[in-house]
């Protein structure tokens, strides 16, 4: 079959995946049926295909064409093996915005728990790929620890053949990948300093996806009642995005542990093909997950974390979003007071569905998990030194939905390009312009506090505040500001910490580098200075729900931290 024409059906399908009704779903099918007797000569037509297929599974207009999606999609390992014994290079399989697909592979460099996962779930399809070796010294010094005598060779010579000499020292049978972890962790009896020593060594791991689960054309949750799409796809909020989060409360299921351990899973795999992490999903609680059913055929996973992995300031979520079983997309939220950093990334083959409609219910989600009513959008997300945002215009996406930028100067430039929108229809606002709006985060109030107080807010201003403390005064050493500040908090707040969970302690340690800037701290309503020590005990505890909850009802908490949390401004 000329090229052409395959360009031309898988084009067509293109454009019908997006249409629904009656006609067109019987156009559709039609499309699948001829597509799926055709053989791809190239892994770009072929992907452009198994994407139209994953799309339309999401997205189905009936149960049978989601079903016919489910059965094409199930030949992909075999047709990318037809090519790969055809000697196609197979390399555009690999690329992040496709990665993941039935039968193809990757190599990526995961961190030291991403790296167990795998090993444990996929012990025969994840191996290490010395090809890849960024540091053959850092190798040699690590490596020497577990294979005697490879000094020898690593020490004095420029090309160390790692995979011969792992291969030999690795009992018959054993994965390589799993031989190498363990021999890592009898080293470092400490969870950290085993990581930290896997993580020096930049290793890649080569994973054969072949038929397995975690694959972008295989993972699904369990049978759903599918969610079929009879109307044209949601473009727009029906409502203003203030509405949409006063809208009826959502219903919170918890899950059983090994239920939330499955979704975490779940949550790791479908990253780790796609190239990426999330704090939230390595270090997930599977004891604190929850599920709420979002409308139209969408399941989210909010997930915390385990104590010992908390941040120090900010209490953190993070969803995972499934619709009609399959994993579209993620969110994370980090959160003080009442403001959260909301991070929304739906994946790739997704973006042409209903993402102003997903996003609205993730915000109502987090509001009513975490209590919070400000949402702030980090300047990368909508373009800096990310072209993808720019490319995709995220400005806009986030502009219409009422969202705002916080600097004067970009508020101004956003009001000079939305004159020249209304003035012109066809008017794009050229990519420079796009790069100079996204240099500030962008922020959503529906209640703006006087002077918007919220606006000039960074946690990281925290931070550099403690820096300057510890040293002004302690000389730059860590260990004796955390040492001061720890007794000299627990004596104005009159709190007995040693009676305290070794969690609650932790976050005892961090939080006092923050309220021991507070001068006026000793001078506090004893009330007050009570309520402080139950909102830091809280970080340690079982939920960081109650953290935020008890922050957000300390006043006089909140308006010292906004304080030393904005420029130019002292802590009362």
């Amino acid at each position: 079959m000329p090229a052409a024409s395959l360009d031309t059906l898988l084009t067509t399908l293109e454009q019908a995946k997006r249409q629904f009704d009656r006609r067109h779903e019987e156009r559709l099918s039609a499309l699948i049926d001829n597509l799926a007797r055709r053989r791809f000569p190239d892994p770009r037509s072929l992907i452009r295909f198994h994407e139209a297929l994953l799309f339309i599974r999401v997205y189905p207009p009936s149960r049978s064409l989601a079903r016919r999606a489910d059965e094409v999609l199930g030949t992909f390992a075999a047709r990318i093996e037809e090519l790969r014994t055809a000697g196609a290079d197979l390399s555009a399989f690999e690329e992040p915005e496709v990665s993941g697909i039935a039968g193809a592979a990757l190599s990526a460099c995961f961190t030291y728990p991403i790296a167990q996962h795998l090993a444990k779930r996929y012990p025969e399809q994840v191996s290490p790929d010395w090809d890849w070796e960024e540091r053959p010294d850092r190798a040699g010094a690590v490596l020497s620890r577990v294979l005697p005598l490879l000094e020898d060779d690593a020490l004095v010579e420029p090309n160390i053949p790692f995979a011969e000499w792992l291969h030999n020292a690795v009992p018959r049978g054993r994965p390589e990948l799993n031989f190498l972890l363990d021999g890592l962790a009898r080293l470092e009896p400490d969870y950290k300093r085993q990581a930290e020593l896997y993580e020096s060594l930049r290793l890649y791991l080569r994973w054969e996806l072949g038929e397995s689960p975690a694959t972008r054309t295989r993972m699904r949750l369990p049978a759903r009642t599918l969610f079929c799409h009879r109307q044209p796809l949601l473009r727009r909020l029906e409502t203003p995005l203030a509405e949409a989060l006063d809208s009826p409360p959502l219903l919170l299921e918890k899950l059983p542990a090994r239920q939330g351990q499955f979704i975490l899973d779940l949550a790791r795999d479908t990253s780790a093909v796609r190239y990426r992490e999330l704090h939230g999903f390595t270090f997930g609680d599977p004891a604190r997950i929850r599920r709420a059913e979002l409308g139209r055929g969408v399941e989210a996973y909010v997930i915390g974390l385990r104590p010992e992995w908390r941040l120090p300031l900010r209490a953190y979520h993070a969803a995972m979003f499934f619709k009609n079983g399959v994993p579209i997309g993620y969110f994370e939220g980090l959160s003080l007071f009442e403001r959260m950093e909301a991070g929304f990334n739906l994946y790739y083959t997704f973006r042409e569905g209903e993402t102003v409609w997903l996003y609205a219910r993730a915000l109502r989600l987090m509001k009513q998990v975490a209590g919070v009513t400000v949402f702030a959008i980090d300047p990368y997300q909508i373009g800096f030194e990310n072209e993808e945002g720019i490319q995709s215009g995220a400005f806009y996406f986030y502009r219409r939905m009422g969202f705002r930028p916080v600097q004067p100067e970009a508020a101004r430039l956003a009001a000079a390009e939305e004159r020249k929108i209304a003035a012109d229809p066809h008017y794009r606002t050229p990519a420079p312009v796009l790069r100079r709006l996204a240099r500030g985060p962008m922020i959503f109030d529906p209640h703006p506090s006087p002077r918007n107080q919220w606006d000039r807010f960074e946690v990281r201003r925290l931070g550099f505040e403690v820096q300057r403390r510890m040293a002004q005064r302690f000389g730059g050493d860590s260990l004796k500001v955390r040492q001061a500040m720890k007794r000299t908090v627990a004596a104005k707040l009159e709190a007995d910490i040693e009676t305290w969970t070794k969690p609650e302690q932790a976050a005892f340690e961090n939080l006092a580098l923050v309220a021991g800037l507070l001068e006026s701290l000793a001078r506090w309503p004893r009330e007050e200075r009570t309520a402080l020590a139950q909102v830091i005990r809280a970080k340690g505890g079982p939920d960081e729900g109650r953290y935020l909850l008890l922050m957000q009802r300390h006043a006089r908490f909140r308006a010292a931290l906004l304080r030393l949390g904005s420029p130019t401004d002292a802590a009362s």
